[in-house]
């Protein structure tokens, strides 16, 4: 398992989490997600063999959220 983390820019509402959260859980190969209001992050478990950590970046930016830095380790 991988694990990726996202920078946002600031998230401006609580419905922001639900927003992410149900988008990213849809795809195949995420484990688990949680989104960090306060300090904008949005944290994954992903199977690299499934997803990439692109895709996963990509569909947060899809949502309408810049993602200013991503870090996957």
């Amino acid at each position: 398992m991988k694990k990726i983390v996202l920078n946002l820019e600031p998230l401006t509402c609580p419905s922001c989490i639900k927003k992410i959260e149900s988008a990213l859980n849809k795809l195949n190969g995420v484990e688990e997600v949680k989104v960090l209001f306060n300090s904008g992050k949005v944290r994954a478990q992903f199977d690299e063999d499934k997803i990439a950590a692109e895709t996963i970046a990509k569909t947060v930016t899809s949502l309408g959220y810049a993602v200013i830095s991503q870090k996957v380790s």
